[in-house]
Parts: C-alpha cells; sequence; structure tokens
C-alpha cells in the first residue's frame, strides 16, 4: 500500500519540478528603472519617423509613366500653359522640377539646368527631413543602453558593499536586472533604428536617380533642335 502512495506521489512531484517559469516583461521592463524612459521615447519617436518617412517617400516616388511623353508634346506643339498645367497637377519632385524647367525656357541651357538643380536639391532635402533623427537614435540607444548598464553595476557593487557578509542573489538581482535590460533595450531600438534608417535612405536614392533621370530628359528636350 505504502509503495502505491509513493508511485502516486512521484508525478506530483515531477510535475511540480517541472513546473515552466515565465518572464513578466512588462516587470522585466520596470526593473531596468528610469532608464527606459528616455528609450521608451526614443522607440516611439523611431516608430513615428520610420512611418512618416516611408509614406512620404512612397508618395514622392510616384511618377505617371505617360508624364514625360505628355511633356514633349506640349512642348514640341508650342504648349507651355498646358505644360505647366500638367506638372501642377502632380505633386511629385519630379513634377516640380519639371515645372521649374518649363518657366525657365528661352533662357540658357546653364539657367535651366541650375534651376531644376536647385529645386532638385530642394526636393531631396523634404524627403530627408527627420532621417538625421532616425541615426541619431540608432546610435543614441545602445549609448543610453550602456548608461544604464552601468547605472546598474554601480547598484549592484553598492547594495553588495552594504551587505556586509551578507550577500544574497536577491539583493543584487535588482542592480543586475537594470544593467541587463537597459542594454538589451538599447541595443534592440538602436538595431531596428539603424535598419530602418538605411532602408529609408535606399528609397531616397531611388527617388533621386530617378529625379536626374528626368531632368537629364527634359534637358535633352531643350536641346532638340528645331523640326
Amino acid at each position: 500500500m505504502n509503495l502505491l502512495l509513493l508511485i502516486q506521489a512521484i508525478p506530483q512531484e515531477a510535475a511540480e519540478e517541472t513546473k515552466e517559469v515565465t518572464i513578466d516583461y512588462m516587470q522585466m521592463a520596470i526593473s531596468g528603472g528610469w532608464i527606459m524612459i528616455p528609450l521608451l521615447l526614443l522607440s516611439v519617436i523611431s516608430v513615428y519617423i520610420f512611418f512618416e518617412r516611408y509614406f512620404a517617400i512612397k508618395r514622392a516616388s510616384k511618377v505617371d509613366d505617360t508624364f514625360m511623353n505628355r511633356i514633349k508634346d506640349y512642348i514640341h506643339e508650342g504648349k507651355i500653359d498646358s505644360a505647366l498645367a500638367l506638372c501642377q497637377s502632380q505633386d511629385t519632385p519630379i513634377s516640380h522640377m519639371i515645372e521649374k524647367g518649363i518657366t525657365r525656357i528661352g533662357r540658357p541651357l546653364n539657367d535651366v539646368n541650375m534651376a531644376i538643380e536647385n529645386v532638385g536639391n530642394l526636393e531631396i532635402s523634404k524627403m530627408e527631413k527627420g532621417l538625421s533623427v532616425l541615426a541619431t537614435v540608432a546610435g543614441g540607444a545602445p549609448m543610453i543602453g550602456f548608461l544604464g548598464t552601468v547605472i546598474g553595476m554601480i547598484r549592484a557593487f553598492f547594495d553588495m558593499a552594504n551587505a556586509g557578509n551578507n550577500i544574497d542573489v536577491s539583493l543584487l538581482s535588482s542592480g543586475i536586472y537594470t544593467a541587463m535590460v537597459t542594454t538589451v533595450t538599447g541595443l534592440i531600438i538602436g538595431i531596428i533604428a539603424y535598419f530602418a534608417y538605411n532602408y529609408l535612405v535606399t528609397r531616397v536614392d531611388k527617388v533621386v536617380h530617378n529625379m536626374q533621370a528626368h531632368a537629364l530628359e527634359f534637358l535633352d528636350l531643350l536641346n532638340e533642335p528645331a523640326n
């Protein structure tokens, strides 16, 4: 009878020993201390800048495939007003550049080129707005996380020094949590911001390349001999 009770008790004891311990991420974040507040703000700023710039660059990259052909037809037919109206109906960097070039028709080609280039630089600056902040977050978030690491280790050693001979692991856990959690959080935010920044820069470069191609096409149009 005792052997039977022992056999029945073994699964219960094994179940208690193998009980899974789950991680409370919210409690872990709180244990990171006040350093988590600036890290949280940086993460929110990064997410906002990424999506705001993503949709802005996406709008800027949209170009009507028939745009330049219609511009060529209008200019060959002498319909300058129609060409300007077409540019104004499309709110894109390319249409703004071509519009400025059309307003300079009749002047030396260098003046037209300079006017288009100036507008292009302004449009590029608009697209790159906020990207420097994203790059700063990519570099700054890990540094803030490492600051939390130093603060946490100082706290742990301070508690250790004050504990004397009564050193307990639980006594050091608070400082070690702060050190590890802030480091991991800062690295995660920094890595995500870094990849987001490079992705947006790549998108901007593609738009800039397209702008340059259309600008050269327009200048070649003006340089064509009159029929």
